[in-house]
């Protein structure tokens, strides 16, 4: 037998196992993952650390004052114009003299029906005239 010859007969052979022992005995896989872990072994990780400038401090609290002056200065515009509606609106009559702020609801949800002390409105007069009212009505419907 020449050497061509056993050459033909054994590589089918020798390819078929090492195909068999990479796929179905699970190599392939193992060998994949290995290359894998090597290469995420071999990553560079620059740390670059900066550093504050005073500057940078600086600014941030001018910043501050900045905004502290512009708040001021929008408080006292409003208390301007609050002042000026105050003086001529309603020829100088207090529309709200006499009234009570409204007491905050005691749970969320809760229903509020005034305060304890108020009578509210009588309607007392409604319901006694009410079948005046309905003849009425039902008259002016006719006519």
């Amino acid at each position: 037998m020449k050497k061509s010859e056993l050459k033909k007969l054994i590589k089918p052979l020798v390819k078929e196992c090492i195909q068999e022992t990479l796929i179905e005995e699970g190599l392939l896989s193992n060998i994949v993952a290995e290359v894998a872990k090597g290469l995420q072994g071999n990553l560079v990780v620059e740390n670059v650390q900066t550093k504050q400038e005073p500057t940078l401090v600086k600014d941030d609290l001018q910043m501050k004052r900045k905004s502290k002056e512009a708040r001021a200065k929008l408080n006292e515009h409003r208390q301007k114009l609050m002042d000026s509606i105050g003086a001529s609106s309603y020829n100088g009559v207090d529309i709200f003299e006499g009234v009570q702020p409204a007491s905050p609801a005691q749970t969320q949800g809760a229903v509020d029906l005034g305060q304890p002390g108020d009578a509210g409105v009588d309607i007392d007069s409604l319901m006694n005239n009410a079948s005046q009212i309905w003849k009425a009505m039902n008259k002016q419907d006719i006519k």
